[in-house]
């Protein structure tokens, strides 16, 4: 059983992942209900759709692995019902580093202002690729994760059959190899999208850098919106990097078992594992007004039957 203290930390990551699927929620409903209005599927939309749905059914996952964790883990280890989790835990997680990964080129494509030829001939093909390397990046998603599955099997089979001490000393070294190649694999997997991320995140933030200051040098001394508006932005882009790094430093050290299982340090990467998604689609409904106006019409529709039983 969890210690109090780790117990603590896991409800805390509940938590989290009640706001995570509630933000992503959010953001899958408007950019769907907006795909179906418009009747075309805009290449930021469809973005938006694979992130959000990624995003909420991990937040969903992890929420079940911290109650599993919390109130039945005899059967949660004894069922191999860690075997699934772990696996789909890798799956989604991986997934959503893609698909965050091609919204931070999306952005940069778009929005940063480059004169190289490659940069205006992605510029004109992105809306055509970003559908396919979604595609292929869920394919290989599930590639690198499905490793994760076999292994985890085959290791509590094995480990729950009795043994000789010299036959579990050689299948714990043989663990610890397997172990090595798929914390590499899984490593190669999620580096891809990681340094793209940052790469294409630091392009934006200097170009948008730029632009801020030639404004600044231009201002006539009023309030200008627009400048305010790309402080605002990069402001924006550089908390998602900064959200996108902690959580891959967390991930790392969860998927590789370099703390034992529901110690304080591992729950309280699992802890910063669910809020960086959730803190990450808040910022986005934050950023959008186009994913304010749900939440502030339900708000509203909220107040008004409330005042309508009080009168």
């Amino acid at each position: 059983m969890p210690s109090l203290f780790s117990s603590f930390f896991l409800i805390i990551a509940i938590i989290e992942s009640v706001m995570g699927l509630l933000g992503n929620g959010t953001i899958l409903a408007v950019s769907s209900t907006s795909c179906i209005r418009s009747k075309v599927l805009s290449s930021y939309d469809v973005i938006m759709i694979f992130l959000s749905l990624s995003r909420f059914f991990l937040q969903f996952w992890m929420m079940l692995d911290c109650f599993f964790n919390l109130f039945c883990q005899p059967s949660y280890y004894k069922e191999n019902l860690f075997v699934i989790f772990k696996t789909a835990f890798i799956f989604l997680n991986s997934s959503s580093f893609w698909f965050a990964a091609w919204l931070s080129v999306f952005y940069c494509i778009k929005v940063a202002s480059f004169t190289q030829s490659f940069f205006i001939r992605l510029k004109q093909r992105i809306s055509n690729l970003i559908p396919w390397m979604l595609i292929i990046s869920s394919v290989f998603s599930f590639a690198t994760s499905v490793p994760f599955f076999w292994d985890s099997y085959s290791t509590h089979n094995n480990f729950t059959t009795p043994l000789t001490m010299t036959n579990s000393s050689e299948r714990i070294a043989t663990r610890k190899t397997n172990l090595f190649f798929l914390i590499l694999l899984y490593n190669v997997g999620i580096a891809l999208p990681s340094i793209m991320f940052i790469f294409s995140s630091t392009l934006l933030i200097r170009s948008l850098w730029r632009h801020t200051r030639q404004m600044k040098n231009n201002a006539t001394g009023f309030r200008d919106p627009s400048l305010e508006a790309h402080i605002g932005a990069i402001k924006s882009i550089f908390s998602f990097l900064l959200l996108y790094i902690i959580n891959f430093i967390a991930l790392i050290l969860i998927v590789s078992d370099a703390f034992t299982p529901l110690s304080i340090e591992e729950v309280i990467c699992v802890v910063v594992v669910a809020a960086c998604p959730a803190g990450h689609s808040m910022f986005l409904i934050w950023s959008n007004p186009k994913f304010r106006e749900l939440p502030s019409s339900i708000l509203h529709h909220i107040n008004c039957c409330v005042r309508a039983r009080c009168s």
